[in-house]
């Protein structure tokens, strides 16, 4: 039997037909469980089957700006449970879904709360009795919310200091360093992190984040492919995976990870966008032509970038006046100085192409334009 099940009472029902020696445990309450270190707690020897009820609760967070509590997430909270379990040998959490349970705790209250302010001023109050080492992260993670930076980082690593073994508090540590642009630390504490839980594909997935600004692409691959085996489903993890085999020069791969996203997410432009890049490395055009005019065809935004690559694909598709006129269209209105990079890498491209492939035709006029506007 997995070690996470979902269902109601004819699976305990199953359960201790086929375990009469077996143990019913009750879980603790889920809503609970974003604020409790260790989450599991010690079990019997023998079958044990761990009740939790409720079990949406656990995963709801009111934070803002982007800040999540990574012990309030779903995938954190059940690689958690499934290590805890796997290491007893014999036990079995038994979830029901639903939301009706009393909640109590306070920082089970507090992270419901509207108000980052609020939130943080009850997070406080909790420490006073014991800054235990849940606590300390809630509250890190409010403080980040709120932008105190400093204040969270003094309380991860009074975390990790009483609870070095805890993948939250190293995970949490690794995305304040992220806000701190200190890629090293961060990887280090994300690498820290997915090594505790190796479960836990976000870790790998930031530690892979963290590799490839350090330009370290195949330790950054390496990584990003440990995200994708455990969320083979994942559109962003397969993005990861092809942008980086890209970068190594694995373009047949890179594809089939774009494939893969625009096959999954058909309607986030820049996995047409990926893909179109990645065939126009091959020298396929008129494929990297409609990957392209896909992805602009999807994006809201009309990224102007994206729109000189896909100019720059009519050209090598003997499109050359369609090109000026995408260039015109997507260059016209920017602010000068972007407007002026986004010229001179487009025609740094241009000659890179034409040099590539000189049977091209019709390219001059193109550019001959961008010749002309950089020098306007």
């Amino acid at each position: 039997m997995p070690t996470i099940v979902e269902g109601g009472e004819e699976l305990i029902t199953k359960w201790t037909d086929a375990h009469p020696a077996g143990s019913v445990v009750t879980a603790p309450p889920a809503s609970e469980w974003p604020f409790r270190f260790p989450l599991c707690p010690e079990l019997p020897a023998g079958p044990v089957l761990l009740r939790a009820t409720n079990t949406d609760t656990a995963f709801v967070n009111a934070q803002s700006g982007g800040i999540h509590l990574v012990t309030s997430q779903r995938g954190y909270l059940e690689a958690e449970w499934r290590r805890a379990l796997e290491a007893h040998g014999n036990a079995t959490l038994l979830m029901t879904p639903g939301s009706e349970e009393a909640i109590s705790h306070p920082l089970a209250l507090a992270f419901r709360l509207a108000d980052p302010a609020a939130r943080l001023a009850r997070c406080v109050e909790f420490l006073k009795p014991g800054r235990t080492p849940a606590a300390l992260v809630a509250t890190a993670s409010v403080c980040i919310e709120v932008n105190d930076l400093e204040a969270a980082a003094r309380d991860l690593d009074e975390a990790i200091g009483q609870a070095p073994e805890w993948a939250a508090a190293h995970y949490e540590r690794g995305k304040l360093w992220l806000r701190a642009d200190d890629m090293i630390k961060a990887s280090e504490s994300f690498q820290r992190a997915a090594d505790l839980l190796p479960g836990f594909a976000p870790a790998w997935a930031n530690l892979g984040g963290t590799l490839g600004e350090l330009d370290r692409p195949a330790d950054a691959l390496a990584a990003f492919e440990r995200a994708l085996a455990l969320d083979p489903a994942s559109p962003q993890a397969l993005n990861n995976v092809g942008v980086v085999r890209r970068e190594l020069g694995r373009l047949a791969e890179s594809e089939a990870a774009f494939r893969r996203v625009v096959q999954l997410t058909p309607g986030m432009a820049f996995g047409h966008y990926n893909l179109g890049h990645t065939l126009f490395l091959q020298g396929r055009f008129q494929a990297a032509l409609a990957a392209y005019a896909e992805g602009q065809a999807r994006d809201p935004e009309k990224n102007p970038v994206q729109a000189s690559r896909l100019a720059l694909c009519k050209v090598a598709t003997g499109d050359a006046p369609g090109a000026l006129r995408e260039l015109q269209r997507a260059t016209a209105g920017l602010p000068r100085e972007y407007r002026q990079q986004l010229l001179g890498d487009t025609s740094a491209i241009m000659w890179a192409l034409v040099t590539q492939h000189p049977e091209l035709q019709q390219w001059q006029p193109v550019q001959e334009w961008l010749t002309k506007e950089l020098k306007g």
